[in-house]
């Protein structure tokens, strides 16, 4: 019960911070139902939930889709949030256009365990990151602090045979996959070991860890080049005033590149870009 009111405790913080793994990121498609269940992670509840920002867009200079992690997520500046601000505020109503095209996206992460993958299979029995928007959220919050919280609880990150599980729902609304019939529901417990369970709480992903973070210079650059369509040479002084300067206390990224994804294949993780569910 302590890890479980920590875990609600942290809910309402933005603790966070990010670098990688996209491939171990759970993939949902229309028609299918996924079954998981929720994993604390034990050593450090307060993370046991990741929610993170994230800008993106086709690149006005190579037709490519970019994208990269808000220093928002932690409490810091962000240098393409402030210039859309900006221009929003006081822009020409060609700017205020223009600028439409940079969505910022609020989603969380968790780690589970996968019972049912329809679309992946090999995915069964293995630990996954579950990455939600809003809709997905308020059923967990109904489980935790909502009107399902006596039923499910402390529950809902029980490995064992009193747990509850998750049942992802994923149907077509229109463009876009909705999640809306998702629940928790106690049918179908796990005969799991407690070793066997030991184990699979050692195999969590530190979920702060999941995406790379640029520094502000980085996003700044990043900004000018697939928004302006202007190299780091090109961009007058004033242009770069307007941005403005900040030392972040987070490290620079090592990292160079900007997350290129080709536009005319843009998957289901684009999708969840373009619309925070």
């Amino acid at each position: 019960m302590s890890m479980f009111q920590s875990i609600k405790d942290a809910l309402a913080k933005n603790e966070n911070a990010g670098n990688s793994t996209f491939n171990e990121i759970l993939k949902t498609t229309p028609g299918n139902t996924y079954t998981v269940r929720l994993l604390p992670v034990q050593n450090d509840p307060k993370n046991t939930f990741f929610e993170y920002f994230n800008h993106g867009w086709v690149s006005f200079m190579t037709g490519q889709y970019v994208q990269a992690l808000s220093p928002m997520t932690f409490g810091e500046r962000d240098p393409i949030a402030e210039e859309r601000y900006k221009i929003l505020r006081t822009g020409s109503e060609e700017e205020k256009e223009k600028i439409k095209a940079i969505k910022r996206t609020n989603k969380l992460l968790v780690n589970v365990y996968v019972i049912d993958d329809p679309s992946n299979p090999e995915n069964n029995g293995k630990v996954k990151i579950l990455r939600y928007g809003k809709q997905v959220q308020k059923i967990i919050m109904e489980g935790i602090e909502g009107e399902d919280a006596e039923e499910f609880g402390p529950r809902i990150f029980d490995l064992g045979s009193d747990g509850v599980n998750l049942k992802i729902k994923c149907e077509n609304q229109g463009e876009f996959p909705t999640y809306v019939s998702s629940r928790f529901t106690s049918a179908g417990k796990l005969n799991l070991s407690e070793s066997e369970q030991k184990e699979i709480h050692d195999k969590v992903f530190d979920l702060t860890k999941v995406f790379t973070l640029k520094s502000y210079d980085e996003l700044k650059n990043m900004y000018n080049e697939h928004y302006l369509c202007k190299a780091d040479e090109d961009v007058p002084n004033n242009i770069n005033n307007t941005i403005g300067k900040a030392e972040p206390n987070i490290k620079p990224s090592k990292s160079t590149d900007t997350e290129l994804f080709n536009a005319s294949s843009i998957d289901d993780d684009i999708d969840e870009l373009l619309k925070d569910l």
